[in-house]
């Protein structure tokens, strides 16, 4: 999710999140005080009877919520707590979406082979779609600071039946606010979800293939230094992400979505009754956790608020 309005909830976040620095060094510390699982609420299924969803990203503005169906070619608009209507048709099976700092749409276009942003008129521009050249592979999700940076990755999942690929490699992407592309990584088997932390300083970036997290320190230019492993080992894929106010990390894996402290130790799980693909905060108070999965769409209530 992606940005709406992120500056000032950047703000809030960072003090709850000056809160969480002892857990760096001590495993078994809980900063804040506070287990995001304790005292949540029953996972609800919303609605079900779509193909495979994804993406899912709240609007703040608007009091709603968008997600990807990505077969269906389609993305659709919930209306809270239970209206589904379609939002855009053809998307070039977008995948994961989120929003620039100005609110804009950005969106993940795997068919297409690109990430695009819809403007304020409705108009739809490519943000990238070549590197050097060449073509991406089928960009699978973003998200995008606070400055207009936007990182997004592209492993080849989508690239359309009949089409060949062109990069050689599955890459971690950057586009600067000035609007030009570069390589962040290029060693990753199938780079997928991202997520920000709380202070904009790290870039974390599941790898599906290898059922790991990698943490990337983001540089004061928007670049990326070398990462470190967060995850070691997910139990299985590893796929959307989003974050908290506190800091923790929410992935969703073959197992449920996971929930991770800062410093990489396991909170526990939230259970889904189909394989999660993706989530994000949202609602009024922002402790709604929206879960995409499989056919369905789920949510549920957690005492944390998360970024959208």
């Amino acid at each position: 999710m992606r940005i709406l309005k992120r500056v000032a909830l950047v703000g809030v976040a960072l003090a709850t999140a000056a809160l969480c620095q002892a857990c760096d060094s001590n495993p078994t510390a809980n900063p804040t005080g506070i287990d995001p699982l304790i005292g949540r609420g029953e996972v609800e299924k919303v609605r079900g009877g779509f193909t495979f969803t994804e993406g899912p990203v709240w609007i703040g503005s608007k009091g709603l919520l968008l997600f990807s169906d990505v077969a269906a070619d389609t993305i659709h608009q919930l209306q809270p707590p239970a209206t589904v209507t379609v939002f855009r048709r053809p998307t070039g099976e977008s995948n994961g979406l989120g929003l620039d700092a100005q609110g804009r749409l950005i969106a993940s276009e795997g068919a297409n082979r690109r990430v695009s942003r819809t403007l304020a008129d409705g108009t739809i521009v490519t943000v990238a779609d070549r590197w050097q050249g060449k073509r991406l592979n089928s960009p699978n999700d973003n998200i995008t600071s606070s400055d207009g940076t936007i990182y997004f990755t592209d492993p080849p999942y989508g690239v359309p039946a009949g089409q060949a690929r062109e990069l050689d490699f599955q890459g971690v992407f950057r586009v600067d606010p000035a609007g030009k592309l570069h390589l962040e990584s290029a060693d990753m088997n199938r780079p997928n979800g991202v997520a920000l932390s709380t202070d904009e300083k790290t870039l974390y970036v599941d790898d599906t293939a290898a059922g790991l997290v990698r943490r990337f320190p983001v540089r004061p230019d928007g670049s990326l230094g070398p990462p470190t492993t967060f995850v070691p080992a997910t139990g299985g894929g590893g796929d959307g992400m989003a974050v908290d106010d506190a800091g923790n990390l929410y992935v969703a894996t073959d197992g449920g979505v996971k929930v991770y402290q800062r410093n990489g130790m396991p909170w526990g799980t939230i259970s889904v009754p189909e394989v999660p693909s993706n989530c994000t905060f949202g609602g009024p108070d922002r402790k709604t956790l929206y879960i995409t999965a499989k056919t369905s769409l789920y949510r549920i209530t957690l005492k944390v608020p998360g970024l959208p």
